[in-house]
């Protein structure tokens, strides 16, 4: 756990896009891990075999998330006033740098999932093309061209709030 938590979390992190929920989503991948630790192949890489794990939890959550959104539709506005992004002024830069984090891990997590997940998986956790197609069952020439779709959508996204 120790060794693998932070990537992990980076995983859950640029999915889901809330800190809260990723670290629940640590929490799940960890003990989907341990029970299905006697079915682990030794000859797959311990960071690709957790990262599966950490994106089908990631996936369940967005599902279960869109399903509480369908069943709540409807209620006032004022309900998610406190769920919206707080845009005010940083005080200082370190406080500049954790709002562009922010900022860029919400506008990766509103990326559709074929596109978000083999972005998080190769740049920010370094997994290789070869791992990447491995943990999501597709093959290298389809990461390299959901790669290139999720960065020009990502960076579509980042310039339209900007402007």
């Amino acid at each position: 756990m120790r060794r693998y938590r932070q990537p992990v979390f980076r995983l859950a992190r640029a999915s889901v896009g809330e800190t809260d929920e990723a670290l629940d989503l640590v929490q799940e991948t960890f003990v989907a891990a341990h029970q299905a630790l006697p079915r682990y192949d030794t000859q797959r890489a311990m960071k690709a075999w957790l990262s599966t794990i950490a994106i089908n939890k990631c996936r369940d959550w967005a599902r279960k998330r869109a399903v509480r959104r369908f069943l709540s539709f409807g209620f006032a506005a004022e309900d998610q006033a406190d769920t919206l992004p707080d845009n005010a002024v940083p005080i200082d830069d370190s406080a500049a740098d954790r709002q562009e984090l922010d900022r860029v891990t919400r506008a990766i997590s509103t990326l559709p999932v074929n596109l978000k997940e083999p972005l998080v998986l190769r740049t920010i956790e370094g997994l290789s093309q070869a791992e990447t197609a491995e943990v999501l069952g597709i093959s290298q020439k389809a990461v390299e061209t959901r790669l290139y779709r999720a960065r020009a959508q990502l960076m579509e996204k980042l310039n339209a709030a900007k402007g």
